[in-house]
């Protein structure tokens, strides 16, 4: 893989490119589109994704203290409570972080089987809900997660991630799906976008990266990094807080 901005360079360190800011709360988010600006592909994120987004996926988790993902998304997208990973635990050890990223769900309905392979990781899953959820299912779940209600009629995304930030989870990276992404922006909670835009044409009316609300006039970013490898191109771009 290689660097096109902000300087070219023939071979790119992953974990050096997307280390997170020290001694601050830094909310990420990875996405990836097509060319002509689809979120998915038949249906899922993963028919867009080659082994050189892959590589970059596995770098964003291993950086991570917590992955934050809509319940819909994990479960279209077959997610799995994450494991360590040998590649990244001399990394983790250094920086003072658990084994592996927790799992954070966010759902309103807590429709969630409590058998799957959701839960059950190295780290327990952690289910994000508001307080209007069924308190049944509430209690369901809290025997193989941690249950964090934030919010009253729906999921308060700033506060969700307050929360974490709270249990020491001060790395997030949210992986959607466009929805969740979209309130995450909408709260004012997102840092930085990682953008893989897949050499591929889909058509359709598939969702964008980002759905939900007009923003209130567009959000300022900078463009971090540029790199390349096999026709994707991998953006990371930095939010501008005025």
């Amino acid at each position: 893989m290689r660097r096109l901005l902000p300087t070219y360079a023939e071979e790119v360190d992953l974990t050096v490119a997307y280390a997170y800011p020290v001694g601050r709360r830094w909310v990420r988010a990875n996405m990836v589109s097509s060319v002509d600006g689809s979120a998915v592909a038949e249906g899922r994120s993963g028919g867009l994704s080659g082994e050189a987004d892959k590589r970059v996926f596995a770098a964003l988790r291993g950086l991570a203290d917590v992955v934050l993902v809509g319940a819909g998304t994990a479960r279209v997208e077959g997610y799995r409570a994450p494991r360590p990973k040998d590649a990244y635990a001399d990394l983790r050890v250094a920086a003072g972080q658990r084994p592996a990223p927790a799992l954070a769900l966010v759902t309103s309905r807590l429709d969630l089987d409590p058998a799957s392979p959701l839960f059950g990781g190295s780290e327990p899953t952690i289910v994000v809900t508001s307080r209007s959820s069924d308190p049944a299912a509430r209690d369901r779940l809290a025997e193989v997660a941690e249950v964090i209600v934030a919010g009253e009629e729906h999921v308060d995304i700033s506060g969700a991630i307050d929360r974490l930030a709270d249990r020491g989870l001060s790395r997030v990276l949210c992986e959607g799906g466009p929805r969740l992404l979209g309130e995450v922006v909408a709260s004012g909670s997102l840092d930085e976008l990682c953008l893989t835009i897949s050499p591929a044409l889909v058509g359709g009316a598939g969702p964008r990266v980002l759905v939900g609300a007009a923003l209130h006039g567009p959000s300022d970013i900078d463009l971090a990094h540029l790199l390349e490898e096999d026709g994707a191109l991998f953006a990371r771009y930095v939010l501008t807080r005025h």
